[in-house]
């Protein structure tokens, strides 16, 4: 399987540690939603897998080999910053892009169109793209990183700016291209978009990869929590091991060691009154961000 391999990134601007030993990996297929504050580090690792920076230490690796020039070019890019042309048309424009990654004009010319029409601005090939709206920018710009059919998609808040529509737009697309082989890797604040889409999640402070997982690795608490709702009863009994606590009217917060633990409580729920709803409760990706980042800042 196709890998990108990020190995010990280290970059400092004088005394500045903007990036200290961050390592993931993004196998083909993988949505990688990569998280944290402005100014954590996400834009210079990204910067750093594109060549356009070097870092001070570490490596970036293409199937097990080192990023060069070659592979660089097969990488589909979209930065923070749009980096269009805002005085040439969105057509010509894609067209011109995608014969730099060397395809042929009639190649990119096909490319161009699909990837308008897929994106919802094909009625604008024609238009100059400081005329479009700023949430038909981001469209472009995302066709601009499509257009030559990349191995590797690295996206900088992709979605900033967007309203709902286009957003699935782009969600849509974005699993199609994992759905084919590529890994993805996109930079977001909107975190329940990023628990929504992505396969794997890395979280990064101050230049420091604290957290790295599938979002249920991410989720995971040593205490199990369960959602109790229920009529016909004041409270429900709690059976050995169980802790319950009232979550509002007809509801209580379930808590125990382990599911067979937590499963007595629900029997015995079933002989007070009539169970409603029993659900796990586990902490959100903006509730474990907010923790993980407190904890990194209190350990500093």
């Amino acid at each position: 399987m196709t890998t990108l391999e990020v190995d010990g990134l280290s970059k400092s601007y004088g005394t500045v540690r903007a990036l200290d030993d961050v390592s993931f990996d993004v196998p083909g297929g993988d949505l990688f939603g990569f998280v944290g504050s402005n100014g954590a580090g996400k834009t210079t690792t990204m910067r750093i897998i594109l060549g356009v920076l070097r870092a001070d230490a570490g490596s970036v690796r293409w199937n097990g080999a080192p990023v060069d020039l070659e592979v660089r070019t097969r990488i589909g890019y979209m930065p923070e910053e749009r980096g269009l042309y805002p005085r040439m048309k969105v057509g010509e424009q894609l067209v011109y892009l995608a014969r730099l990654h060397g395809m042929s004009k009639a190649d990119a010319t096909v490319a161009m169109e699909h990837w308008t029409e897929v994106l919802g601005v094909a009625e604008r090939r024609g238009d100059e793209v400081e005329k479009l709206s700023l949430g038909n920018q981001q469209r472009v710009q995302l066709a601009s990183a499509l257009v030559h059919g990349p191995d590797i998609l690295v996206l900088d808040e992709p979605f900033s700016g967007l309203d709902p529509v286009a957003v699935a737009v782009m969600s849509d697309v974005l699993r199609e291209r994992a759905a084919a082989g590529v890994p993805v890797i996109f930079s977001s604040h909107q975190l329940e978009l990023v628990e929504r889409l992505c396969d794997r999640v890395g979280i990064v402070k101050s230049g420091r990869l604290v957290a790295n997982g599938t979002i249920d690795e991410l989720r995971a608490t040593e205490r199990l929590q369960w959602r109790l709702a229920m009529t016909g009863a004041d409270a429900p009994p709690a059976p050995d091991g169980v802790t319950i606590v009232p979550d509002g009217a007809g509801a209580w917060l379930v808590e125990a060691a382990s599911a067979d633990v937590a499963q007595a409580a629900l029997a015995s729920a079933v002989y007070s009154g009539t169970v409603t709803a029993f659900e796990p409760v586990r902490p959100s990706l903006t509730d474990l961000f907010r923790d993980v980042v407190s904890e990194t800042e209190e350990a500093a």
